[in-house]
């Protein structure tokens, strides 16, 4: 079982359930410390007090606000935990929503809700078989470290996860990389659906999806550790031009269906509309505007 991060209760109407939350994901990326090059000496971070010019004990070391120049307030982290609010003891249930009305941008970090003890393992199971049914997940507020979130509860398996999730506010106005505009045609749509289509999977399964750059880390150290030279890089492909976008799509359509191992050829890409159509349509434009003032001088 993961290190338990906080223990509370997730507050559903009068319903509570004891739980404690532990962290969903775990990083297997390469880690790394600095050292000093000339000696391979560890460089280390120390903390020094301003005032006294000396390293300090992480015990000796508290948090404070800064409310004006050098006047500070401390704040405990006892004095934390006590907040005078109802969302630093439980997780608060506030609506229930469709997962589709949230903006995805919004959500960050997932935890496992674990239920705690005995007493907990019921009304956990009722909660969890309630979003199940409603097909709905559910927003809650809670307060940690300092903060108070909003948090968003879904179900993984049989699992309750929570996931935070960032205030309006903090999500920046996507105005502000509004690409200017272009006119795109509907072949050229056309074309990159039939590209997307080529480049659909049913799942997140295959040696595309897996994490390359710690392979290839752990490939430059195992080599420097035992003195061999280094693997060659690849060369990589530089981007060319993109002259003609619907050349692009049809070239990509081929190459994603090719490392598939599928005809290229199976499915053709959509063609342009022809000038000979477009015309066609002009010449019988013309035709409805010469017959009108002709059936306007009869009636006259």
């Amino acid at each position: 079982m993961p290190r338990t991060i906080w223990s509370g209760a997730i507050s559903f109407g009068l319903v509570t359930i004891p739980i404690h939350v532990v962290s969903a994901t775990e990083n297997h990326s390469i880690q790394f410390h600095q050292y000093h090059l000339e000696d391979m000496g560890r460089v280390r971070v120390r903390k020094i007090c301003d005032l006294e010019d000396r390293e300090v004990a992480q015990s000796e070391i508290g948090k404070g606000y800064e409310y004006a120049r050098d006047q500070i307030v401390a704040i405990s982290d006892a004095e934390l935990q006590d907040l005078p609010l109802p969302t630093a003891k439980a997780i608060e249930i506030q609506a229930f929503v469709p997962l589709e009305s949230i903006d995805l941008i919004r959500i960050a970090e997932g935890y496992y809700l674990v239920p705690d003890g005995q007493v907990a393992v019921k009304p956990y199971k009722l909660l969890r078989q309630a979003l199940e049914r409603s097909a709905k997940v559910a927003i809650a507020k809670y307060a940690w470290l300092g903060r108070e979130r909003l948090g968003l509860l879904r179900l993984r398996d049989d699992a309750i996860v929570l996931h935070a999730m960032r205030w309006p506010d903090e999500v920046r106005d996507p105005a502000a990389v509004d690409p200017p505009h272009e006119t795109v045609s509907e072949e050229e749509i056309d074309g990159a659906l039939a590209l997307m289509e080529s480049m659909s999977r049913d799942g997140l399964e295959g040696p595309e999806f897996e994490d390359a750059y710690t392979d290839a880390l752990a490939k430059i150290i195992e080599s420097k550790r035992e003195d061999k030279p280094l693997p060659e890089a690849p060369e990589p492909e530089q981007p060319g031009k993109v002259l003609d976008l619907m050349a692009a799509l049809t070239e990509s359509v081929q190459q994603a269906r090719a490392s598939r191992g599928e005809d290229a050829d199976v499915h053709e890409m959509p063609k342009k509309r022809t000038a000979k159509k477009q015309s066609a349509k002009k010449t019988a434009a013309k035709k409805t505007t010469k017959k009108t003032p002709a059936r306007r001088s009869r009636s006259a």
